[in-house]
């Protein structure tokens, strides 16, 4: 594949509330979830991660039980919350007006300015 890039600051919180809005799962999951849905296109740090998903937590934004996970092992599930979904949703509107407003400013020409 290609190169991977770099993560922007701030948004690792919302890839995971995208992960985990897809469906319940452990942290190690969350990590590969957003390396598949990202085409291999980010990696992130557990490092990072773990103290992402502590964060969130603490913030309300997601819920985590104990369970089993499919190599038999006892692992931290998480789950979206109400108010999670709304950060989700709020945070994806911002991404994406960001999104358009950069394409804009990169896409102009000299003779547009």
């Amino acid at each position: 594949m290609g190169r991977q890039l770099d993560l922007l600051q701030g948004t690792l919180d919302v890839m995971i509330l995208k992960a985990i809005s897809l469906g319940p799962l452990h942290g190690y999951g969350v990590l590969l979830r957003i390396q598949q849905i990202s085409g291999d296109q980010l990696e992130i740090q557990q490092g990072s991660l773990y103290l992402a998903l502590f964060r969130l937590e603490h913030q309300g934004l997601i819920a985590s039980e104990w369970g089993e996970s499919e190599n038999n092992r006892k692992a931290k599930f998480y789950k979206l919350t109400a108010a999670g979904r709304k950060k989700l949703q709020t945070e994806t509107a911002n991404w994406n007006r960001m999104a358009e407003v950069m394409a804009s400013i990169l896409g102009r020409k000299q003779e547009e300015v």
